[in-house]
């Protein structure tokens, strides 16, 4: 398992560290601090290859260092690698790196990245042997030399219905939004008259059999990843039985933004069922999971909280600091937050409230108003009658600041 980051020179801060848990890490922050770099990072780390362009480091003179640690089989692994200027490279130890394990790596693109130890860069003696499996989001669908991609393969496990098909089902079912609307293949279906391919289908909640590639945005990232799940353990299995060694037991999932495109019913489920899901695929293997995931959901945090242990969980915040206008990454100290709204107002997404920026402000201007704080107060909200006229335009009926106010107001109209 991944265990020690640390960069220095490279990426938006002079320097991050990072220590992972050996089970569940999600990394929060505001968009452009670094959370996809550090995934890139961490899968270059375990991988020696990037997934996608490599880390640049910060301009001459400074020196950059990435290091890295992490268990690989019985004992840890740990270096430190530098950039060299005249190559453009990251040094790196030669030969073949140390197992950390199956890697996987999804991208919010679509795309999606395997270094498989059974498969993967394991004789000096084969160098077109590939460092590892780099799929864009169409090769995930269509194939490429190296997979038949998800419609074919798709159809294939189907026709068979074998082991494998089992195994898809058992994932979808297992990535569904919930038991009532699960993920069910439904039959091969022929699109059009010149296309000779037959297409995997989904029965839809509403009695409709779906092509998969008509499946809306959610559905299709969900299912992409499942099928890249099931493909990667099974070309796994298949390659170590041929070595005649045994399949790995330790999985590395890295997954940005793993809330994309996904209802809020389906982000309070995902974490925990991709925690699950490994469970499923792994069957008698019974392989350790950890995951790396990005997020910027506060559902997926709250769904968390009955799964959270203090031993083998981290959640990270990526920030600036006020002071010093630098890049830091810090480690939050685990707190159940009870529902969305106090984890949209904790230190991990940072709002003052689960309001719209307008309510907000109106509020603000309220609390000031009654503090009797109002020289700093906006021209169109000068005024209680102002104020007033904006908490109508802008809360609801129910919402909880009308009691606050409404009294504040008799009292204030009293004492006049």
């Amino acid at each position: 398992m991944l265990k020690h980051l640390r960069l220095r020179n490279v990426g938006p801060a002079p320097e991050l560290e990072m220590s992972l848990a050996p089970r569940l890490n999600l990394v929060t922050g505001d968009n452009g601090l670094g959370k996809t770099f550090l995934l890139d990072v961490a899968w270059w780390a375990l991988t020696r290859t990037w997934a996608r362009y490599p880390a640049l480091p910060a301009p001459p003179p400074a020196e950059a260092e990435l290091s890295y640690q992490y268990d690989a089989k019985t004992k840890a692994f740990e270096h430190t690698s530098r950039f060299d200027r005249a190559t453009e490279r990251w040094s790196m130890k030669h030969g073949r790196p140390p197992n950390p394990g199956l890697v996987l790596y999804a991208q919010v693109d679509g795309g999606f990245s395997v270094w498989d130890p059974a498969r993967n860069y394991w004789k000096d003696d084969e160098p077109e042997r590939p460092a590892s499996y780099l799929f864009s989001a169409a090769q995930v669908w269509d194939g490429n030399d190296l997979c038949e991609g998800l419609i074919r393969d798709w159809a294939s496990w189907q026709r068979e219905n074998g082991s494998t098909f089992a195994q898809l089902k058992a994932v979808l079912r297992t990535l569904s939004p919930s038991l009532s609307d699960a993920l069910v293949p439904g039959e091969l279906r022929k699109l059009s008259l010149d296309d000779p391919k037959r297409y995997p289908t989904l029965r839809m909640p509403y009695g409709e059999e779906v092509a998969v590639i008509h499946a809306s945005a959610g559905m299709r990232r969900v299912i992409a990843l499942a099928y890249l799940l099931v493909w990667t353990w099974q070309e796994h299995v298949a390659a170590c039985q041929l070595r005649g060694d045994t399949p790995a037991r330790e999985i590395i999932f890295l997954i940005d933004e793993i809330e994309a495109h996904l209802h809020p019913q389906w982000q309070r489920r995902v974490v925990p069922a991709l925690l699950e899901v490994m469970s499923v695929l792994t069957g008698q293997h019974a392989a350790a999971v950890q995951l790396l995931a990005a997020t910027h959901s506060p559902l997926v945090l709250a769904s968390i909280e009955p799964h959270f242990k203090q031993d083998e969980d981290r959640v990270f915040l990526l920030d600036i600091d006020p002071a010093t206008k630098v890049v830091q990454l810090h480690e939050q100290p685990w707190s159940m937050q009870g529902d969305v709204v106090n984890w949209l107002v904790s230190e991990s997404f940072g709002l003052h409230q689960g309001r719209s920026l307008e309510a907000e402000q109106a509020i603000e201007a309220a609390e000031a108003w009654m503090r009797g704080e109002r020289a700093g107060l906006p021209s169109q909200l000068a005024t209680q009658e102002a104020i007033h006229a904006e908490l109508v335009r802008v809360l609801a009926e129910h919402d909880p600041f009308w009691p606050r106010w409404v009294v504040s107001s008799e009292k204030a109209a009293k004492g006049a």
